[in-house]
């Protein structure tokens, strides 16, 4: 078990890697690509506000990031447990996931059409990282449909380490946006 003296070490690596991150020009091309998607969903009054949580003071992507997080996560946690029911909970979780994963991503980008261009460079790495997960959870839910069990259960483990990038680096650019 590491000592607590580590984590400074860790969190100073993990805070140098998001500010090469930010400073990365390579990621310029892919976020002009997504951009005009971005500012068409935010282009009116009312969805702005809405996307950007003017009236609650809280963006629907941070709220709606729950739904597959915990969909998938509880699939994880339910293939500890092989029996029938389990299997087919888990299959379910991973469909409502899948499902879930569209409004998410799109309230993301309309939140991230307002950031500058280093949060902008973050924001297509958590994007992709967030995409490759929902991918791999796909392949999960369409193994599990053809009563291939197991694959599934080590797809949606795979997915989750996606997730869990994905997700650090969305609680990084929360973190550091700017007024």
């Amino acid at each position: 078990m590491a000592s607590p003296t580590h984590i400074p070490e860790a969190a100073d690596m993990f805070l140098d890697l998001m500010k090469r991150l930010e400073h990365a020009e390579a990621l310029d091309p892919a976020a002009r690509a997504a951009a005009p998607l971005a500012e068409r969903l935010v282009s009116r009054p009312g969805p702005r506000r809405f996307f950007h949580g003017d009236a609650t003071g809280i963006p629907p992507h941070v709220i709606l990031t729950d739904v597959p997080f915990g969909a998938w996560f509880m699939a994880i946690f339910l293939d500890f447990f092989p029996d029938e029911g389990s299997r087919v909970a888990a299959r379910r979780l991973v469909g409502l996931g899948l499902l879930a994963a569209a409004p998410t991503g799109l309230s993301g980008w309309a939140e991230w059409a307002r950031a500058d261009s280093a949060t902008r460079r973050v924001g297509v790495v958590h994007a992709s990282a967030n995409l490759a997960a929902t991918l791999v959870f796909l392949a999960s839910w369409r193994a599990r449909r053809n009563e291939r069990h197991r694959l599934g259960a080590r797809l949606a483990r795979a997915g989750a380490v996606l997730l869990i990038v994905g997700g650090f680096l969305g609680g990084y650019m929360r973190s550091s946006r700017r007024p």
